[in-house]
């Protein structure tokens, strides 16, 4: 892996995209995606003036004190991580700690995006160490920071268990080819969730209920992220959100507003969705589909629906940013992240998509329930009908977030 390690991120881009990679999750999105608002063990920048990084090694990096100081300091959402049950400890965080001699200094910092992304933004703006090694984006955060020059590259020679184990689906987005500058921590699936004891044992299967169903009138619930929700809709209307224009990006918000207006829609909501499905106050909603797993073995009322139009699928994404301190240790904990043990380890818990490929075995091992779940593991079929939104460029990123906002009236 040493003769890739001289390579510019483009060129290992093109070398990774051939290559064939052989939570309490409640909690994990309670207050996530008013994003779209601005947003084992043993194995809102816009146009706001904020001058971009270069993307030369000498803009975004720093000296390397790994060696000197064996810590890592790793910045996530709450609860998005294995717990022991006594709640004291990480197990998979522990392990890593005993394998290699380094410390994880775990936060559990980011709220939202937007919020997250506001507390960083001076030091990276002004070329700074955040404090921080490891962050985890979704990624049209993830994104921005890479257009910015504000993420480092990685260094293929420290991940073999990442390259090589790194799921097809997840290898190569718009935003990142190859990834040169970001690993999956996980993927989400954006589906519809409906209480079948609301609607009388009906199923809910398509947006098109959702906006225009009589029966579903005042209980119906979109998300307040921008992607998810107006992606959905465009797949409902046969329009590629990875092909998104101003023109269909208008139209869909035009069909979502329809169902504002004629009380079809009773809110836009992050993760508090589930208390209102769970109530009975909710009908129906779109949901993301990690939330299902446990909310499902509180309520076997509860039910899921990938429509047949498709689902929306984005990801999570580990994130070395600017002059980080402990590049070298943030990527042994991304790549440690990638063995399937440890993957599996970590799937049991948060219950979201797995991006590594060859955790099914191991899964197995811990509860084979999982290792069926298509919510966790998705199969050909489930993978054929996702689709991303694809990137937007800065003034797109304003304009269709200010339209949305003022929309769900924010």
């Amino acid at each position: 892996m040493e003769q890739y390690e001289t390579l510019s991120p483009p060129q290992r881009a093109a070398i990774l995209r051939s290559t064939t990679g052989g939570r309490g999750a409640l909690g994990r999105r309670s207050l996530l995606r008013a994003v779209g608002l601005g947003a084992v063990a043993t194995a809102g920048l816009t146009a706001c003036g904020i001058p971009a990084a270069g993307r030369t090694g000498d803009s975004t990096a720093s000296t390397d004190h790994s060696d000197a100081e064996k810590v890592v300091n790793f910045s996530n959402w709450t609860e998005y991580i294995d717990v022991s049950d006594d709640g004291k400890h990480r197990p998979t965080l522990d392990v890593f700690t005993r394998q290699t001699g380094i410390k994880v200094k775990y936060t559990e910092d980011i709220n939202d995006n937007v919020e997250f992304f506001g507390k960083v933004k001076p030091q990276l703006a002004a070329g700074q160490d955040t404090g921080r090694d490891l962050m985890v984006l979704t990624d049209w955060l993830a994104a921005r920071m890479i257009r910015l020059g504000w993420a480092q590259p990685l260094n293929p020679a420290h991940l073999p268990h990442a390259y090589a184990n790194l799921g097809q689906r997840f290898r190569s987005p718009d935003w990142d080819p190859g990834r040169a500058y970001s690993y999956p921590w996980t993927g989400i699936a954006t589906c519809i969730a409906y209480n079948k004891k609301v609607t009388k044992g009906r199923a809910v299967t398509s947006i098109s209920q959702l906006l225009d169903d009589p029966a579903l009138k005042g209980k119906v619930a979109m998300l307040s992220e921008m992607r998810d929700t107006v992606g959905m809709t465009l797949l409902d209307m046969g329009k590629l959100p990875e092909t998104v224009t101003d023109d269909t990006f208008d139209a869909a918000l035009a069909r979502v507003q329809k169902a504002v207006d004629s009380g079809q829609i009773r809110k836009f909501t992050g993760n508090d969705y589930t208390d209102g499905l769970s109530k009975g106050d909710l009908a129906a909603c779109v949901a993301w589909a990690g939330d299902l797993v446990q909310l499902r073995v509180d309520d076997p009322d509860i039910e899921y629906v990938f429509p047949e139009a498709g689902y929306m699928s984005s990801t999570d994404n580990l994130l070395v940013p600017a002059k980080a301190r402990h590049k070298s240790n943030a990527e042994r904990l991304i790549d440690y992240y990638y063995q399937p043990a440890v993957a599996a380890e970590l799937a049991a818990w948060i219950n979201y998509v797995c991006p590594v490929a060859g955790v099914r075995e191991e899964l197995a091992k811990i509860d084979p329930d999982l290792a069926s779940n298509p919510l966790i593991l998705p199969d050909a079929a489930m993978d054929a009908k996702a689709h991303p939104f694809r990137s937007l460029s800065q003034d797109e990123e304003t304009r269709y977030e200010e339209k949305f906002a003022k929309l769900i009236g924010a």
